[in-house]
């Protein structure tokens, strides 16, 4: 081996098998994570019952993803530092002392207000450690395909959540929807607590940013602004579809988000590696610009079937997209900084899902749904395209790959 490259610390998970039982169990505790935090989203129908103004319903809801959003930066650092397994029993069991306090809300005052919260600080550091330590237990060359699996566990999560909290709600009543919400938790710290730590190579983790140490302030904004844009982009295709679709005559839209999450927990399971074997920007320009090619689709769209097929190649770009630019992230930070990798990501998505959902909704007053779709198509595209032209080529990119081991 070249003595001028240093190998990069892997603790053998070159060697192991991708579906480890230590992976899987860190996966199972993930999923109940996401578990927990979706039965919330019946929440509004709890605080309905106090009479409160839906700008106080919005305003309790919200708080969470703006905690969640500001506190992912400061822990992301810390995942590197100390790793992520201390750090995600930190948040979980942060959310396991606040859930109990919603038996003890008696109107939609500030004390809801304080526990979402909370909550929004517990799920954001836990969300974001347990991630990274999912992904430090596959092996390095199947970063994408772990960042892709882990996904499909929020994905699988995000449709039974609130199908189990209406069910748990009609059988027992809310209190019981904040009890099965710290059951999850306690199962979801119990994996956690039971896979082992990787240990962390300390002079890596002092390294800091090697990716921003080099790059012009005008390249480290483009790359921050594709997570950015991707999520306007996919909060538009989702927020107003509903509304669209009933402009047009289409009733029911639930087949659109069924076909939806299938398509893009099929992909991941089956592509979810390919950036990770031909390169993370070889595979986010076709994705991309399959998005922007369902997205016209979308604004020409006029019946039922072509709706089911919008909501197919919607998950499929997704599906695609989410492993290739989020590892991108990583692999342009360094696999040292994972963890604030993982956090700016998770953020810049957030806000993007926040600011584009006005945004494209002011474009859809005035000028309709179907230029509304179209021109959030060809912002993405040409977004796309400045990315694919100024953003440097990273190690999973092929231009500095992790080298192998001599045996």
């Amino acid at each position: 081996m070249n003595d001028s490259v240093k190998p990069t610390v892997d603790n053998g998970r070159n060697n192991h098998s991708f579906w480890s039982r230590d992976f899987v169990i860190g996966l199972v505790g993930y999923f109940f994570l996401f578990m927990s935090v979706t039965l919330f989203y019946m929440l509004p129908l709890f605080l309905g019952r106090f009479n409160p103004s839906k700008s106080r319903v919005g305003l309790i809801m919200g708080v969470h993803s703006v905690m969640a959003i500001l506190i992912r930066p400061v822990f992301g650092r810390l995942i590197d530092v100390r790793g992520g397994r201390k750090i995600s029993l930190l948040g979980i069991g942060l959310l396991i002392a606040t859930v109990p306090f919603f038996h003890l809300v008696r109107d939609a005052g500030a004390l809801p207000l304080l526990l979402r919260a909370l909550t929004g600080m517990g799920w954001g550091v836990s969300m974001t450690a347990t991630i990274a330590v999912c992904s430090d237990l596959a092996p390095v060359g199947s970063l994408a395909r772990s960042m892709g699996i882990i996904g499909v566990a929020g994905l699988v999560a995000n449709a039974l959540g609130p199908l189990a909290a209406e069910e748990i709600i009609n059988r027992w009543g809310f209190g019981w929807l904040f009890n099965f919400g710290v059951i999850f938790l306690a199962a979801a710290f119990a994996c956690v607590l039971y896979i082992k730590d990787i240990p962390r190579d300390p002079e890596a983790s002092a390294a800091g940013s090697s990716g921003l140490k080099n790059a012009a302030i005008l390249t480290i904004l483009i790359i921050s602004a594709m997570p950015v844009f991707h999520g306007a982009v996919r909060g538009t295709m989702i927020y107003f579809i509903a509304l669209f679709a009933n402009s047009i005559g289409i009733g029911r839209v639930g087949p659109f988000f069924v076909v939806f999450s299938l398509a893009a927990i099929l992909t991941r399971f089956g592509m979810a590696d390919l950036s990770d074997r031909f390169g993370r920007k070889r595979v986010i320009i076709p994705a991309a610009a399959l998005i922007s090619v369902n997205l016209l689709i979308i604004s020409l769209m006029k019946s039922p079937g072509l709706f089911i097929v919008t909501g197919f190649l919607g998950g499929l770009g997704q599906g695609l997209i989410f492993p290739a630019l989020s590892t991108y992230f990583i692999d342009f930070l360094g696999r040292e900084n994972k963890g604030m990798a993982i956090s700016l990501y998770s953020s810049l998505f957030d806000v993007g899902m926040g600011l584009g959902s006005p945004f494209f909704g002011w474009i859809s007053d005035i000028w309709g749904y179907r230029r509304m779709y179209l021109f959030a198509g060809v912002f993405l595209f040409v977004s796309t395209i400045v990315f694919m032209w100024k953003a440097p080529l990273t190690e999973g990119d092929g231009s500095g790959a992790v080298p192998a081991q001599k045996t």
